[in-house]
């Protein structure tokens, strides 16, 4: 197998889902196709402050991270901060759009993506709760948070409610074994967590 082919892969690997597989669905008429798919899932309230104020593209913000940073491939993570502070999430578009940019295999970007558990890939609610299920959190009954929030709000881990109001998530260890079991809802920290004080604590952020 020579280098030649692995790169063809790779660079049709980055075209699916653009809707095109020739010349003409990479550079502007991609961005255009991204933009579009992309609006259609983006959370409104996300990215406040933004030029989608404006009425600007919100590909925007990406393309002005991407050109402060010259393209490098080293800054694909600031690059996907800034792709999801605009839409709320990582879509595979969005993903599509910034490897295409930064000459990286879709495959790349979405391993990143996947892997760091603040990047989401899929539209988040209006509130999220992010619980560890580190070792010592997941001895400490951190299962049996989740369980309890599933219960509740009638939603699966890795997915929002039906209202929007609530999105659970299972993150992998975050460094604090001393506060398990760890919760992290609207990026407040709650340490020694139980099944009871978490729910109290989600019905308040939900009920407002």
């Amino acid at each position: 197998m020579c280098a030649g082919d692995g790169q063809s892969r790779d660079v049709e690997y980055i075209k699916q889902g653009t809707g095109s597989t020739d010349a003409g669905g990479t550079g502007a008429a991609l961005k255009r196709e991204a933009e579009e798919r992309a609006k259609v899932g983006a959370r409104p309230g996300v990215g406040r402050g933004t030029a989608r104020e404006a009425g600007e593209s919100p590909y925007i913000q990406v393309d002005r991270v991407l050109k402060r940073c010259q393209y490098s491939q080293d800054a694909l993570i600031e690059v996907l901060h800034a792709a999801q502070e605009t839409f709320g999430f990582l879509s595979e578009d969005t993903m599509t759009y910034i490897a295409h940019q930064l000459k990286l295999p879709l495959s790349w970007v979405y391993g990143v993506a996947s892997f760091y558990h603040h990047f989401n890939l899929k539209p988040q609610g209006e509130h999220i709760c992010n619980v560890c299920m580190g070792t010592a959190c997941f001895v400490k009954r951190a299962g049996d948070i989740v369980e309890a929030l599933e219960r509740e709000f009638h939603v699966k881990a890795g997915e929002t409610t039906a209202d929007g109001k609530l999105s659970v998530n299972i993150v992998r260890c975050l460094g604090n074994c001393g506060l398990a079991p760890m919760v992290i809802l609207d990026c407040k920290v709650h340490a020694r967590q139980t099944p009871e004080t978490m729910l109290r604590n989600c019905k308040e952020a939900v009920e407002g």
